[in-house]
């Protein structure tokens, strides 16, 4: 991990730019971590818009986290931002686009397609992240994931036990294999519906809660679209973390 920029917002939260091999991310810290008492850790999930684009958003995330005694990272996503072009997903994503605008329905072979690759891709990337944060003294366990790409949080509540708990956004495409995987996640588990959520088959993702394996899973369904989440599901979210976190 190689630190590229620092400064200290004011809220006293650290905020650090990072880039591993050729991957960006961020770091943000509380004021109140240190070697002596290092905090536990929060990975911020993301779509696909590219880190430049949605930093306002995951920066008010890190610093509500910061507030509650939680760091938090992310990392730029395979294909997105200043990261190399990934032909194959951009042509997948404009088939997705055209789809969308003839009103046509979204197939299993175009969401596979659309979501498969970029989860093998980005897991091993959020695992080697994970692996260098949790060297550094100020940072310790346990760790949560939190947002982003369903199916991502998905694969890594599956196969990487320093995850201890999940915080899940129903809001995108999932590949009926996902189904599978998600019997394996046992870790407790925060999942968001958005009721009218305009993107999201709303069955398909009720029937994904009910497939995941943990004992404890709560589903929190609000009404609205995508982007109407409100205010309140995030000091829900919070409260999660809090538990089993800390």
């Amino acid at each position: 991990m190689h630190i590229t920029s620092e400064q200290r917002l004011d809220d006293g939260v650290r905020e650090r730019a990072f880039t591993l091999g050729d991957i960006p991310g961020f770091l943000w810290t509380p004021g109140s971590a240190s070697a002596s008492g290092p905090v536990p850790l929060i990975l911020l999930g993301h779509p696909t818009l590219g880190l430049a684009r949605m930093y306002p958003r995951l920066a008010a995330r890190a610093r509500h986290s910061a507030a509650q005694g939680f760091a938090t990272a992310t990392i730029e996503l395979p294909g997105c931002g200043d990261r190399p072009r990934w032909h194959a997903m951009e042509q997948t994503r404009a088939e997705l686009r055209r789809t969308l605008q003839a009103g046509e329905p979204v197939g299993d072979e175009l969401v596979d397609a659309l979501i498969l690759p970029l989860v093998d891709k980005a897991v091993p990337e959020w695992q080697a992240a994970l692996d260098a944060l949790l060297a550094l003294p100020e940072i310790g366990g346990p760790v949560g994931y939190s947002g982003g790409v369903i199916s991502i949080g998905i694969r890594l509540a599956a196969v990487e036990p320093r995850i201890a708990a999940a915080g899940l956004f129903a809001g995108s495409y999932v590949p009926r294999i996902m189904f599978e995987e998600a019997r394996q996640v046992t870790i407790p588990l925060h999942v968001l519906l958005q009721w009218d959520d305009e993107g999201n088959d709303r069955q398909a993702a009720l029937d994904l809660f009910d497939a995941f394996g943990a004992a404890e899973k709560t589903l929190e369904a609000n009404m609205g679209g995508h982007t109407g989440v409100p205010q309140f599901a995030g000091e829900a979210a919070a409260q999660f973390f809090t538990r089993h976190l800390k």
